[in-house]
């Protein structure tokens, strides 16, 4: 196991998050954030009929549905997949019948009139991708990947026992558990929390029951002999 006086990762309790209220039908609760590198994880909260004005990323969002179905004016992104809004992507998003997403936003957003010639927001069916083998026990979903800023997100899936050996982050990474549980020398990670790994992040992983989980990923991870 990895030394604790080492650089530990950090779990997130959603249900201690406060609710924030973004318009009289759309909340958020932070549940990470660096606001040096303007990123920041949340989720976020579209009652039925919401919607969000014509606005213009300044940075980039990749989000996952949790429930419910968000829209904006290339595409519908249902539950359990995942949208992208590159940087410089202008859209208005609504939503008919209320949604939940979890969402890794970098920069923010300003208003904006008109789509012209924006880049496009792109949808993901994770149904459509397949699993690849990571590690005995562990297999994951490639979602996206930026290869000039060495990021990347995956759905990640582990069987009962499964164990990650001991490594050291080189970079950080952000897990969303979607079921089952994840488990590090900080504790255990449940359904519906985060657990956020900074650079320098040196632990193990396993689990008891087997889970799922989406990660966001900047840089990469080398093994630690123990």
């Amino acid at each position: 196991m990895a030394d604790p006086a080492n650089v530990p990762s950090q779990i997130i309790p959603a249900a201690q998050r406060e609710w924030e209220t973004i318009s009289p039908t759309v909340k958020m609760k932070k549940l990470w954030s660096d606001s040096a590198a303007k990123r920041r994880v949340q989720i976020t909260r579209f009652e039925p009929g919401a919607t969000l004005p014509m606005h213009r990323h300044v940075g980039d969002e990749l989000l996952y549905v949790i429930e419910g179905a968000i829209s904006d004016d290339f595409g519908t992104t249902t539950a359990g997949n995942v949208s992208y809004r590159p940087n410089g992507c202008v859209h208005t998003v609504t939503c008919r019948n209320g949604a939940t997403i979890l969402a890794m936003v970098s920069g923010s957003s300003e208003p904006a009139a008109e789509i012209g010639n924006a880049p496009r927001s792109q949808n993901f069916i994770l149904s459509d991708i397949a699993w690849v083998e990571a590690m005995p026990g562990m297999r994951h979903k490639p979602i996206w990947r930026d290869q000039a800023t060495n990021r990347l997100v995956m759905l990640g899936r582990f069987e009962a026992g499964a164990t990650i050996p001991l490594h050291r982050h080189l970079g950080d990474e952000l897990i969303f558990v979607i079921e089952g549980s994840s488990i590090d020398e900080s504790g255990e990670v449940a359904v519906g929390d985060a657990n956020y790994r900074p650079n320098g992040c040196t632990h193990t992983v396993w689990t008891k029951t087997g889970g799922t989980f989406l990660a966001f990923v900047s840089g990469g991870v080398e093994m630690v002999k123990s």
